[in-house]
């Protein structure tokens, strides 16, 4: 399994907070059958995001596995203004292995109405979006259709492992198995941030996946589509997304990113 979406890197965030964690983590994942993972440090107000700095720490983690794990260097990016302009200029600053894809987070309790236009804007930059646990998100939650326009963009979506077992809550995991009910899915990821509370663990999901919806499906979103985004390569096919015309058309697109928070 290939994990695109990983706290791993000590120091750095609320993550790991050390090197032994690190190590730690990074055991348990590759005990889990997880053989690659990308380790994305948040960017937001809160932490800075340095890839020199993460360049170095994944040097230092990678030296310590012996050739267990494949890492790989991403982003958890917060969809501020600040940073959605830094990567417009810079694309694959903040993307997986700085190739195309892009882990993007909401803030849970607002979410633009031009956040459409914004995404717009990050393909034509050379980004591909994919939204990350939108099942735990809260304004998604209470105003689960916004995702519509964002998967006619041609957004992808990624839900937490720990969802789907009931972690975060029944919403949560209600949530994501209405995404898998209508072909919504494309990643699953653990979003691990610790040893406990937020563990490195796959391998349950897969099994969840596998014994709702078959073997080939946990696959596709364990495996296939993870690895298309770890190593950068085109996206493969995928099953038909349904429900996605059950609503009005999207509106008239803007494309001016200072319109950014011109509205909730």
């Amino acid at each position: 399994m290939i994990d695109i979406h990983h706290h791993l890197l000590f120091g750095l965030d609320d993550g790991s907070p050390d090197l032994e964690t690190s190590v730690a983590m990074a055991k348990m994942a590759a005990d889990d059958g997880i053989t690659h993972i990308t380790c994305t440090p948040h960017s937001n107000h809160r932490y800075q995001f340095d890839p020199a700095v993460n360049a170095e720490r994944l040097a230092e983690l990678q030296s310590r596995l012996d050739g267990r794990l494949t890492l790989g260097l991403g982003c958890d990016f917060h969809l501020s203004y600040d940073n959605i302009e830094d990567a417009l200029h810079n694309p694959t600053k903040y993307t997986l292995n700085q190739k195309q894809y892009l882990l993007v987070e909401f803030a849970d309790l607002m979410i633009p109405q031009s956040m459409t236009d914004t995404f717009y804007e990050m393909k034509i930059a050379g980004m591909q979006p994919i939204i990350t646990h939108p099942e735990r998100n809260l304004t998604i939650q209470r105003h689960p259709h916004r995702m519509l326009d964002w998967l006619r963009e041609g957004c992808l979506v990624q839900v937490t492992a720990s969802s789907l077992t009931g972690r975060f809550g029944r919403t949560a995991q209600s949530m994501a198995f209405s995404y898998f009910d209508k072909n919504w899915v494309h990643f699953i990821a653990t979003d691990a941030h610790n040893l406990n509370s937020r563990p490195p663990i796959m391998n349950e999901a897969y099994k969840v996946i596998e014994n709702k919806y078959g073997k080939e499906t946990a696959e596709r979103v364990c495996v296939t589509n993870p690895g298309a985004a770890f190593h950068g390569t085109a996206f493969p096919p995928q099953p038909e997304m349904l429900g996605l015309h059950d609503e009005a058309e999207p509106r008239p697109r803007k494309g001016i990113l200072s319109r950014l928070f011109s509205s909730n």
